[in-house]
Order: structure tokens, then C-alpha cells, then sequence
């Protein structure tokens, strides 16, 4: 089993999740999350004042599927996540070992 996580930007989700299901996968965990990195932040004006926001919002997809479809689950988040801009996000897959069921 793997466990994919994507941080995608939060206007790409509804995208991720109407592809999703095509793939077979029926439940995702979401999350908000702020993040660092290339972008850098970006500068914003309010009533003539500008300020700076260094920590940028993202949304964390977490999808759990089976290991034979991971590589058409992390296709699908990818093209659905894909802006061409820098910022788009990460996607990590990682094995999932389970122990038995409480």
C-alpha cells in the first residue's frame, strides 16, 4: 500500500477532485497548510499599505491506494496540480506497512 501526499495551490483542488474518482479513488484527506519555499512570498496592497506574506497557503492531499495504482493516482494529482508556474506543489509517495486491524 502507499500513501501519496500532494501540496497543490488551494484553486487546483476542485480540479484534483473531480479526477480523482476516475482513478478510483473515493476518499482524501485534506488539509490547510502554509508553505516556503522558491516563491518566496509575495507582496499584497491593503488601504495603500503593502505587506508581505512569506508564509504561502497551500492545501496537503493525503490519498492512501494500493501499490499497482499509485503511479495513475500520482498522474492524475500531477496533471490536475500542473499551473507551469513555479509553486505548483510537491507530491510524496511513500510505502505504507500495515499492522493489524484494532
Amino acid at each position: 500500500m502507499k500513501k501519496i501526499s500532494a501540496y497543490v495551490k488551494p484553486f487546483k483542488v476542485e480540479d484534483i477532485l473531480t479526477r480523482l474518482p476516475e482513478k478510483g479513488v473515493l476518499e482524501v484527506l485534506i488539509s490547510e497548510v502554509r508553505g516556503y519555499g522558491r516563491q518566496k512570498g509575495h507582496l499584497e496592497s491593503y488601504k495603500g499599505e503593502e505587506y508581505e506574506y512569506t508564509f504561502l497557503p497551500k492545501v496537503r492531499l493525503e490519498v492512501y491506494c494500493e501499490d499497482d495504482s499509485a503511479p495513475a493516482v500520482e498522474q492524475t494529482l500531477v496533471e490536475g496540480a500542473r499551473t507551469g508556474r513555479i509553486g505548483d506543489g510537491k507530491i510524496i509517495v511513500a510505502p505504507i506497512v500495515q499492522n493489524e486491524q484494532i
